[in-house]
């Protein structure tokens, strides 16, 4: 089933002084099933950031449609837009937006309490979500007191316990080290083996070694996409290597 849809989205910024136009992106439209994992890669400036932004409804485009079952996201009231990010939408930021005067636990119920979920409903989400990513015996600490490591799984807790529809992820490794990233792309992996959607933006080919379907965009557009079929990690790395090569001397399909 077609959880997502994005259909020919335009966006232009007039920058403030001089009127000059910026087209961050030209024509993207692409799809996402129920339960797909899948990576959007490109350039600085390419317009991922810009896509996911306007996925995650924190900024509108100049033209287009997402459908989010079947409903476009795009003609929701502004007083109703919070509601929809915080029941729909789960976010994973790079820089894990935690609050340093909340515990761990705090951070992840904020947007349950912000929903005014019963607090034993939320005790009852979160025991197992803790116990997955391996960070029960922390909730009571707070995030200056932990590594960035546990930070993150917190922030991806944190991004589970309202069972969203869609798991948006931005550059979730990029404030990691190599053991902490590896452990987080191993967790994103088993949520999404466990039924959960996820669209990571990703600079990083090791991260997008782990989905299961890879978009690379260019100059605003959808250029390229490669899927995993039977390949393991390691084939995968180095099929999006050579991708990212073709792209970079501009030639490149599907496959």
């Amino acid at each position: 089933m077609t959880l997502l849809e994005v259909k020919n989205l335009k966006k232009i910024y007039t920058t403030r002084f001089g009127g000059n136009q910026v087209q961050a992106l030209s024509n993207v439209s692409f799809s996402v099933e129920e339960g797909e994992y899948v990576a959007i890669m490109g350039e600085s400036g390419s317009g991922k950031t810009t896509l996911l932004n306007i996925l995650a409804s924190l900024d509108k485009p100049t033209s287009g449609e997402i459908l989010l079952d079947g409903k476009n996201i795009l003609n929701i009231r502004e007083r109703d837009l919070a509601a929809f990010r915080r029941d729909q939408l789960g976010f994973v930021f790079q820089d894990f937006n935690l609050l340093d005067t909340f515990s761990l636990k705090d951070n992840i119920f904020l947007p349950l309490v912000l929903s005014r979920t019963p607090y034993q409903e939320m005790e009852n989400r979160l025991a197992p979500i803790a116990q997955k990513l391996e960070i029960s015996e922390l909730l009571h600490k707070f995030p200056y007191e932990v590594s960035g490591g546990q930070k993150q799984r917190a922030a991806v807790a944190r991004a589970l316990i309202t069972h969203p529809r869609l798991v948006l992820a931005d550059e979730p490794t990029g404030a990691l080290d190599s053991k902490a990233s590896a452990h987080l792309l191993r967790l994103f992996s088993e949520i999404n083996r466990g039924g959960q959607t996820v669209l990571m933006v990703t600079h990083s080919t090791m991260a997008a070694s782990h989905a299961g379907r890879i978009l690379f965009i260019k100059d605003g557009e959808v250029f390229h996409q490669l899927y995993r079929g039977g390949m393991s990690n390691e084939e995968l790395y180095q099929k999006i290597s050579d991708a990212l090569t073709l792209l970079s001397s501009g030639g490149a399909g599907n496959e």
